[in-house]
């Protein structure tokens, strides 16, 4: 005899791994309107972060293709995931800023002439680099938690939930 879900579970939206993959790289590749549920957002998450593996393991080259093919689906997921939650979606700008900020202060290491001299990297970069270091781990924490929450169960502003617009 088969089960049929109750009205609350027919609503409730979850992806597995290859639909949130066709769904965030084919259907909204660059779509920054709407919301993303847990599951849309986490399994593309995962699939960015396997895909960043292979590709740095095989070149270089190879890597950095593919991190700039893929940044735009991985911000509009998160800047939908946030929507979801009610948060403004161009919060998730705030991290990736943070980074890139990150890597443009990030000393270069001397050459081993230099070092047997006594030339160091400058320390005042060295400084700034750590403080931005630390607001960019509490900045991650945030964010790990609003992106971990519960989908509003209602319309929001962002529009109705991800079960809806399936």
């Amino acid at each position: 005899m088969p089960i049929t879900p109750t009205p609350k579970e027919s609503t409730k939206m979850t992806m597995d791994f290859q639909t949130s993959i066709r769904t965030c790289l084919l259907q909204k590749y660059a779509t920054f309107q709407g919301r993303a549920s847990r599951s849309e957002y986490w399994w593309f998450f995962l699939a960015f972060i396997i895909g960043g593996l292979i590709t740095q393991l095989i070149w270089w080259v190879l890597y950095l293709v593919y991190i700039l093919a893929v940044i735009c689906p991985m911000l509009a997921a998160g800047y939908r995931r946030l929507q979801d939650t009610g948060r403004q979606g161009w919060y998730i700008f705030i991290p990736f800023g943070l980074s890139l900020i990150t890597t443009l202060l990030t000393p270069t290491m001397p050459d081993p002439d230099a070092m047997a001299t006594g030339q160091m990297p400058n320390m005042g970069n060295m400084a700034l680099l750590s403080v931005v270091g630390i607001v960019q781990i509490i900045v991650s924490l945030l964010f790990l938690w609003w992106l971990t929450r519960p989908s509003e169960p209602e319309t929001n502003a962002y529009g109705p939930p991800p079960a809806q617009n399936a």
